[in-house]
């Protein structure tokens, strides 16, 4: 208690609840956009992220004004960087054939560097790195999309995503001119269209598509439209790996 007493410094703290708030307010920025589309780690998670590496960081540093030594804030920052490598490779997740969550990581990673950078006492920094991660999230968005529904001349690719569709024989050519429908509405290309007999009363309609990267979630709400024709008993889709 006397030691916690002699240590106090009203300077030090004042300090602190600057870089600690500070960490809260960017992490919570960065949050806040994977909250609003719903990623693995959200507002919660960036937020403790930024605020547990920039009170990391403090310490280390007041910790050395009080004790000296050698440069303690240097070590803690390579412990931090290693440790949030940990925490994002477990949001990342493989789901036949596709990897999600890379994105998340690497998120939390700014995250972390922008809180260590709020409890260095580097603030502006730490906005900056804050508006470019936000930038990654969000103005490359349309380019990473553009670039994935391309088409791509070569047979020899990693991931070939199917959408599928069983509906009645009899209204075939209703069932193909809507998938072909919705798939454009949403910009994805398609390679090519193949239909084949499903029992007695049905046909199975496979678009192959053109992207090899594509939105899970996106695909998953055109499959829910084309469920709710009458006509239509099941709409999914499925990615395959070449070997």
């Amino acid at each position: 208690m006397l030691l916690a007493v002699q240590h106090f410094d009203g300077w030090s703290l004042l300090n602190s609840t600057v870089s600690l708030v500070a960490a809260f307010v960017l992490g919570g920025i960065i949050g806040l956009e994977r909250q609003i589309r719903q990623r693995t780690a959200g507002l919660r998670t960036n937020v403790l992220v930024a605020v547990g590496s920039a009170l990391f960081v403090d310490l280390a540093f007041r910790l050395h004004s009080i004790y000296g030594g050698t440069p303690g804030g240097l070590h803690v920052l390579a412990y931090v960087v290693s440790g949030v490598g940990f925490l994002g490779a477990g949001v990342i997740m493989r789901e036949e054939g596709n990897v999600r969550g890379i994105n998340t990581a690497a998120t939390l990673w700014g995250s972390a560097a922008v809180g260590a950078a709020a409890g260095a006492d580097m603030l502006a920094e730490a906005i900056l790195g804050t508006i470019l991660v936000l930038s990654a999230n969000t103005l490359l968005r349309p380019v990473v999309n553009r670039i994935n529904r391309a088409p791509i001349d070569t047979p020899d690719v990693e991931v070939t995503n199917t959408f599928y569709v069983i509906a009645l024989k009899e209204r075939q050519a209703e069932v193909l001119a809507a998938v072909e429908q919705v798939l454009e509405q949403a910009q994805y290309p398609v390679r090519e269209i193949e239909v084949t007999p499903f029992g007695e009363r049905e046909v199975e309609v496979e678009a192959v598509l053109l992207a090899t990267s594509v939105d899970g979630e996106e695909l998953d709400r055109l499959a829910a439209t084309l469920r709710k024709l009458p006509y239509v008993s099941q709409a999914f889709w499925s990615p395959s790996v070449a070997e």
